[in-house]
Order: structure tokens, then C-alpha cells, then sequence
């Protein structure tokens, strides 16, 4: 599992080269007011997107990991993505002149339009990479992830480059979803039309707790931006508030790649009977995540250097809002894996009974904050929102399988997390320097984690192991 994770999570942080790279381009192209119309189409396609596959996203890879034969549920999994994704397209592209008007951007309409024509490519290029986990193909994974991200790059530079502004953004994040498409069917291949005697009443039962939990994480994740517009943000501010959010992006990246990984793990290992082990792994799941607070304390610290790198002075507003959303993104991260391991032990109806009163509590909180503070009133309410339910989720996890998280661990990671936050504001950098100075207090976090004997002989020896066999596996001839 974690040589898989590790390669899922290279692929997905993909994202941050090419995803700062790309934001970075069309931040300048665009400028605050088309990249603000830009994130507003997005996280409305998002939502979506998401939701749909959401629905079977982890009943399909717990199903596909306990089967002996994974293409009858594959087939099943495949003909319900195509169906739905086709009918929310469509209804879609119908709403897209109603969104457009409730947000006060006519233009947009045209946008959500294009838009929807990637709502039934990323459902079937995700119902694929559900079963290559299930399947344990993680190898093949990473490689549909990685040319994702290679491709909306070349992609969106291309037709921006050739005059479509922001429908070829949206063009180039079409093409993305094709290529991962073809990817994933280069090993796997679940037909959409061929008879299945699995029975979908059996998924629907698992995936329908597990649908409401993803569908109430996805709409609380975005539903900041939303708000901030619906209240009275111009497209600008969006703009803003979508640049601090992308780059708050690693820890949700890094919860992306594990989680399902967890998930796949967890749910073969309590299906043969080794449940002490799963309870093992779990708990260190649950300890890596809280491992990474560090790293989120550097990122505040550095926050206003960063942004300035990254999307020019004129987003420098974005920084006091990264060095809140960092925290959110590790805090969801946080759930993600905690969620996963209630599914795993059967309790799929706790995920969506501990995050589902989020939504209506984080519009409350908006609705308050957003008007008397505006972009900062936004991310406040998601963070705070975010780390209760992880709170939640812990506590709930401990309840019914009795482990926590290492309390030095706990710790470990707000000592150096505040050790780090410190150095980062206190020296300054910018330019190339400042990658220089990120990857110096990374070094520090962790020889600081090691000195204070964060990590076991064995974890050592593991890690020391693993590393030797993938320097092996690269001068293999």
C-alpha cells in the first residue's frame, strides 16, 4: 500500500507543477475578473463531476477488492456511470443560462455549456480508476492520473495560445479527461453494454451513505466560493479566493491518492480475517495526516512569498487566505481517511451522519461572516468547519475500533508546526530562493520528527527497504 500510495500520490502532485504552471499562465492571460468566470465554472462543473463519482466511488473499489472476478461489477459500475453522467450533462446544460443569471454573469452560460461535455468523460475515466484500485492495478493508476495532468497543461496552453481565452481553458480540461479515458482502458476494459448478475439494488445499499457523505464534502468544500459571489463578490474577488484555494491543494491531493488505497487495503484485509493489522494501518493513517501540520505551518508562514512567486503582487491578497485554507485542506484530509475507515468496518452510515450537519452549519457561517468580512469571513468558516468534523471523525473512529491517533505524534507535529511557521516568516525569500527556503525547512521538519524519535526502528528499516527496491527496480536493464 505504500508503494502504491507513493506512486499514486507523485502522480497526483503532478497537479502542483503543472497546476501552478497552468494557473499561473492563465491567471496572467485571463486576469482576476476571466479567472474568477473561470473558478466559478469550474467548481460548478466540479460539483458535478464529483458527485457522480462519488455515488460508487468506494463501494465499487470495496466490491472489486473482496471479488474473485471484478468485471461483473465493473460492467454494473460502468453502465450506471454512463447513464448518469449523460442525464446530468444534459440537465446541465439546460440550468447553465438559470446558474448564470442567479450569479449575475450572463456570459457564463456559455461556459457551463462547453463545460458539460467533460461531465460524462471524467465520470468514465474515474469508474476505471475505481477498478484499478479495486483490482490493485495502483501501478496503472498513477500512469492515467500522470497523463491527466501532462495533457490539461499542454492542453489549455495550447487553445488559450491560439485566442479561446477561457473556453479553451475549458477545451483544454476536456481533452485532460480523454487522454486519462484512454489511459485507463489501455488496461482495463468494463463494457457499459453488457449484461450484468450483479445485483445494483446490493451496490445502491452500500453506495447511498457513502453518496450523501461525498455529496455533502463536495458541496462544503466549494461552497465558499459560492457563496462569496451569491453575497455580493465580484468575479475578481473569486478570482482571489480561487488562487488561495489552488494552492492549498497538497494536502487533499495527498488524501486523493491514499484514501482509496486505504480503502482497498482495509476492506481485503478485514474480508481474510487480519483485523489487528487493519487496526494498525488505520491508526497510522490517521498519524501520517497529522504528521503533515508541519508542513501546512510552513506554508502559512511563507504564505505571502509564495503567492507573490506564484500569481504575481497583484494576488498578494490570497496569502492571508492560503495560510487559513492550508489548514482546512489538512483538516479534510483528515476526514477523508477517517471516513474510509468507517467504510471499511461497515459503518458506511456513520460517514454521512458526521460531516452531513457541515453544510448547513458552513452556511450559516457564511451567511454571517461573508457579509462583515468578506473573502477572510469565507475561508474562516471553512477552516473552523473543516477541523470539527474531523474532530468528530476521530472521536467516532476511537468509539468503534478504539484506536487514536499517537498522542506524541500529536504533539510532535504542533511543536514543529509551530517551529516552522516561525522560520518561514522570519526569513526572507523570494524568487528562485524561495524554493531554496521551502525545501531546507522541509529537510529541517523531518530530521526534527526523526531527532524527536518519531519514528520506530522498524519504520525506518521499512522505509530504507522500500527505497533500496525501487533504486533496484531503476537500473534494472
Amino acid at each position: 500500500m505504500l508503494d502504491g500510495t507513493i506512486r499514486v500520490f507523485l502522480a497526483e502532485a503532478l497537479i502542483l507543477p503543472t497546476g501552478l504552471l497552468t494557473a499561473a499562465f492563465l491567471t496572467r492571460r485571463l486576469g482576476p475578473e476571466g479567472y474568477g468566470l473561470l473558478t466559478l465554472a469550474s467548481v460548478l462543473v466540479a460539483w458535478v463531476e464529483w458527485s457522480i463519482t462519488s455515488v460508487f466511488a468506494r463501494a465499487t473499489i470495496k466490491f472489486v477488492g473482496q471479488a474473485e472476478d471484478w468485471r461483473p461489477i465493473g460492467t454494473l459500475v460502468m453502465r450506471l456511470h454512463l447513464g448518469v453522467s449523460s442525464t446530468a450533462a444534459l440537465a446541465f446544460w439546460f440550468l447553465a443560462t438559470p446558474l448564470a443569471t442567479l450569479l449575475n454573469e450572463p456570459v457564463l452560460s456559455i461556459y457551463l455549456r462547453l463545460f458539460a461535455l467533460d461531465i460524462p468523460l471524467f465520470s468514465l475515466a474515474h469508474a476505471h480508476q475505481h477498478i484499478l484500485i479495486g483490482i490493485g492495478a495502483f501501478r496503472q493508476r498513477a500512469l492515467a492520473s500522470a497523463g491527466r495532468w501532462i495533457a490539461r497543461l499542454c492542453f489549455i496552453v495550447m487553445f488559450v495560445e491560439l485566442g479561446f481565452s477561457v473556453p479553451g481553458a475549458i477545451l483544454g480540461s476536456i481533452g485532460a479527461s480523454l487522454v486519462e479515458l484512454i489511459i485507463g482502458r489501455c488496461t482495463v476494459r468494463p463494457s457499459p453494454f453488457h449484461a450484468s448478475h450483479v445485483s445494483v439494488q446490493r451496490l445502491f445499499v452500500e453506495a447511498a451513505p457513502l453518496f450523501l457523505f461525498a455529496l455533502s464534502m463536495r458541496l462544503y468544500d466549494k461552497l465558499d466560493v459560492f457563496m462569496l459571489k451569491v453575497l455580493g463578490g465580484t468575479a475578481g474577488q473569486v478570482g482571489l479566493y480561487g488562487a488561495a484555494q489552488n494552492l492549498s491543494l497538497v494536502p487533499s491531493l495527498f488524501a486523493l491518492s491514499f484514501s482509496p488505497l486505504l480503502l482497498s487495503t482495509l476492506s481485503h484485509m478485514l474480508y481474510t480475517g487480519n483485523d489487528d493489522r487493519a487496526k494498525a494501518i488505520g491508526r497510522n493513517a490517521m498519524r501520517l495526516i497529522i504528521g503533515l501540520v508541519p508542513f501546512a505551518g510552513m506554508t502559512a508562514g511563507a504564505s505571502p512569498e509564495i503567492v507573490n512567486l506564484i500569481f504575481g503582487p497583484e494576488f498578494l491578497p490570497s496569502a492571508t487566505l492560503l495560510s487559513l485554507l492550508i489548514f482546512s485542506s489538512l483538516a479534510l484530509a483528515l476526514i477523508s481517511v477517517t471516513t474510509v475507515i468507517l467504510t471499511a468496518i461497515g459503518k458506511p452510515t456513520w460517514t454521512f451522519g458526521l460531516t452531513g450537519p457541515l453544510l448547513p452549519l458552513a452556511l450559516a457561517g457564511h451567511l454571517v461572516l461573508i457579509p462583515w468580512l468578506g473573502m477572510l469571513g469565507a475561508a474562516l468558516v471553512t477552516t473552523l468547519g473543516a477541523i470539527f468534523g474531523a474532530l468528530a471523525s476521530v472521536f467516532a473512529v476511537y468509539q468503534i475500533w478504539r484506536i487514536f491517533p499517537p498522542f506524541g505524534t500529536l504533539g510532535r507535529s504542533a511543536l514543529i508546526g509551530g517551529m516552522a511557521y516561525v522560520l518561514a516568516v522570519i526569513w526572507p525569500a523570494s524568487g528562485s530562493v524561495l524554493w531554496v527556503k521551502l525545501s531546507l525547512l522541509s529537510f529541517i521538519i523531518g530530521f526534527t520528527f526523526l531527532v524527536l524519535g518519531e519514528f520506530s526502528r522498524s519504520e525506518i528499516g521499512q522505509i530504507r527497504t522500500m527505497l533500496g527496491w525501487q533504486m533496484g527496480q531503476k537500473h534494472e536493464p
